[in-house]
């Protein structure tokens, strides 16, 4: 019986064992559709419930997501193209990553992104359906600019957010690392003048604040728009 009802299971499931290549090729065409505003492809592919998450974290049910579906416009063009591309399938639902490389031109500038999507396909009726999709944003790090070699040893000091919680700026030569008590030191590299980052945390800034002598005595450490304020000892 068991045999039976598992032979009768992948009869009535219709949609290829190997989902990848025509998921692939659909998320292409979704992809593609962003730029011509092409809202019929949404339209076919999305299942009926489906729900889209954008890189802004706006959650937009089916048909107000197709409402926003237009052409780009006049000034700017640009194409979303699959760079890499994971399904796992669970019976009739295909989850699947896709990491997309984007080039914009913004009225003659020319612009780069990367986004991350997760997905959940539904098999439905011999057809696959686009049921939830959620885009992030894969995060870059800002450009980092050259301060004077006069200006980094102003930085240099202890920084106290708590009782526990303590950073420590250094000169290392022609640049500046940053460490907890303890742990290996990081480069910091500086967006402009008073603003720095580390790289590979592109989600973090380092605001230095002065006062009205133009001396260094914090930086607020900001994220998401969320501070953590520091004080120089």
């Amino acid at each position: 019986m068991p045999v039976l009802l598992a032979a009768l299971a992948l009869a009535a499931s219709t949609c290829p064992a190997d989902p990848t290549p025509i998921l692939r090729a659909d998320d292409q065409t979704l992809l593609n559709a962003f730029a011509t505003g092409d809202r019929p492809a949404w339209d076919r592919l999305m299942a009926p419930d489906a729900v889209y998450i954008d890189e802004n974290g706006a959650i937009m049910p089916r048909a107000a997501f197709l409402a926003q579906q237009l052409p780009l416009p006049a000034g700017v063009s640009g194409h979303l193209d699959i760079l890499t591309y994971d399904v796992r399938r669970d019976g009739d639902v295909a989850f699947v990553i896709h990491h997309d490389d984007e080039h914009e031109s913004y009225h003659g500038v020319q612009l780069r992104a990367g986004y991350i999507t997760s997905e959940a396909w539904v098999c439905h009726e011999g057809a696959w359906k686009l049921a939830q999709a959620h885009t992030y944003v894969d995060a870059k790090d800002p450009p980092a600019v050259a301060l004077p070699p006069a200006e980094l040893q102003a930085y240099a000091g202890r920084y106290r957010a708590a009782p526990d919680l303590i950073w420590i700026i250094e000169r290392s030569g022609d640049h500046l690392v940053g460490h907890r008590p303890g742990a290996p030191p990081q480069p910091l590299s500086f967006e402009l003048k008073d603003v720095a980052f580390i790289a590979g945390q592109p989600r973090d800034r380092r605001i230095f604040q002065r006062d009205a002598r133009g001396v260094v005595m914090g930086f607020v450490l900001r994220r998401e728009g969320e501070d953590i304020v520091w004080r120089r000892e």
